[in-house]
């Protein structure tokens, strides 16, 4: 079918050219900012072979990609290597030996946690295909499931991994995963889902949140699809169907009668009109827009349903679009916790900071790996800046430039700066050059840190700053200046 306007692939004009601040603008969104490199090679691609290129990644976990690319959590003092091991563990203890044994359990399951996220954060950073990681982190906030409540470290990374291996590929499939993975089952209780006892928990969510939107579904739409999901459980780290525990009496979903299972209702649901624009809408407030624009919304969901589900066409379609690299689209999206920290340490070229720390600082901003607040995922947008995170924002980038934090508007001191870690002060000094004069240089910084054109009143003060004579000191307050600019809260 005809494309929407909007929806036509951008083409390059004299007037409107693929420049750097494109280049950058996709790389920003398609994944967590370019490197200077990775920005020259996106302008020598173009912008569908750059998005080509983006796309191009294995339908595969980081450990099929990479082998032995998992957390490392054998370092972690008392916390058990297998499921096995853990159900063996309080074998004949005594309640108060079970009593001690579960604190450690529970406290090396917390260290087990941190060491995953900061494993993902690092693939954030520097791993081989940033789209990929881009879309686990979407996908984690839409598949919710929140550490808060699933306590094992080792389910949640394996879900993780199953976000990374389905993120661009069919969603049907995608969604039949997630229904029979362990960590889901857990946070949504279906392993209490039962003949004659159905729990309604993820049948509600799997409508409401993960694929079809409120007001779209009946409650006795609910029943029904809970039903269907009786038996549906896991042992340990392996999906189990409890045949015992299935209601294999008729059910009506959606028009439809029969013993349907889980499987039939996803069926069912993908089929309804609502489905595919409900994906592509969220699809679309992640990558472009808070806003919507209902009819480009509505076609790219019509794009998703011609293509059976397969999300890699409506991906490339979007991120290839006019309507992504609109001036208001572009620069005007509050950058998440995750997205200004990995941005930042990549924008930089800076090592990966003490984790501790950071670990401290998304949590006060927020986003926390693998923590999502609760089943509805990270509200985004404007909640990610009020009056306490904004300092913490600003706090948490100088300090990974190596710079001092700001005092808050009360005198204070940011809470950042009364984090305590083995290297809770500064970080190492940013790398800088004096080579050419203050316009110059404040043109680098300014299109490596904004990657757009910012008010000439700022580029003024900013080179005023730079001085006569730049040095490197002078060169790392322009730098810390333009990460404390709001323009930086943007990408």
């Amino acid at each position: 079918m005809a494309r929407h306007s909007g929806l036509e692939a951008f083409e390059p004009t004299a007037d409107n050219p693929w420049n750097a601040a494109k280049a950058a603008h996709l790389l920003a969104r398609a994944g967590f900012g370019g490197t200077a490199e990775e920005i020259e090679q996106a302008v020598a691609d173009g912008p569908r072979k750059a998005v080509a290129r983006l796309l191009d990644f294995p339908d595969a976990c980081a450990d099929e990609i990479e082998r032995g690319q998992v957390p490392d959590l054998s370092r972690i003092e008392g916390y058990p290597k297998t499921f096995a091991e853990l159900r063996n563990i309080y074998e004949g203890k005594t309640a108060e030996e079970k009593d001690l044994l579960k604190q450690r359990l529970d406290q090396a399951n917390r260290a087990a946690l941190r060491a995953t996220a900061m494993w993902w954060v690092g693939r954030m950073v520097d791993g081989p295909y940033p789209l990929q990681e881009k879309l686990t982190l979407f996908w984690h906030g839409h598949f919710t499931t929140s550490a808060r409540d699933e306590r094992s470290a080792w389910l949640m990374w394996q879900q993780n991994e199953t976000l990374r291996r389905s993120a661009a590929g069919n969603f049907r499939a995608f969604v039949r995963a997630v229904a029979r993975d362990p960590a889901m089952i857990d946070y949504l209780n279906n392993q209490q889902n039962r003949k004659g006892r159905p729990n309604e928990n993820f049948a509600r969510e799997l409508m409401e949140l993960f694929t079809l939107g409120i007001g779209n579904y009946t409650e006795a739409d609910i029943k029904e699809a809970a039903r269907a999901f009786t038996g549906w459980a896991h042992d340990g780290e392996a999906y189990i169907f409890r045949k015992r525990d299935h209601d294999e009496e008729p059910k009506t979903f959606f028009g439809r009668r029969g013993n349907l299972d889980g499987d039939d209702v996803i069926d069912l649901i993908l089929q309804h009109r609502s489905c595919p624009t409900y994906i592509a809408s969220r699809l679309w407030r992640f990558f472009v827009s808070d806003e919507l624009d209902p009819p480009l919304v509505v076609a790219l969901g019509e794009l998703l349903r011609e293509n059976e589900y397969e999300l890699r066409p409506v991906l490339h379609t979007l991120l290839t679009s006019r309507a992504f690299y609109e001036p208001p689209v572009m620069g005007g999206m509050i950058k998440s916790p995750l997205q200004l920290v990995v941005g930042t340490i990549r924008a930089l070229s800076v090592k990966m900071p003490e984790f501790a720390r950071l670990y401290a600082a998304l949590d006060q901003m927020g986003q926390l790996p693998l923590m999502p607040p609760n089943v509805k995922g990270w509200p985004g947008g404007r909640s990610w800046i009020n009056t306490s995170t904004l300092f913490v924002r600003q706090n948490t980038t100088l300090w990974i430039a190596g710079g001092e934090p700001i005092a808050t508007g009360n005198g204070r001191v940011g809470r950042i700066v009364k984090l305590k870690g083995k290297n809770s002060g500064r970080t190492a000094p940013l790398a800088v050059t004096t080579d050419g004069s203050p316009a110059e240089i404040v043109d680098h910084w300014v299109g490596r840190l904004i990657q757009r054109e910012i008010a000439e009143e700022r580029l003024s003060v900013l080179i005023d700053a730079v001085g006569k004579t730049p040095t490197e000191a002078s060169v790392q307050s322009v730098v810390r200046l333009i990460l404390s600019m709001p323009e930086y809260q943007l990408c």
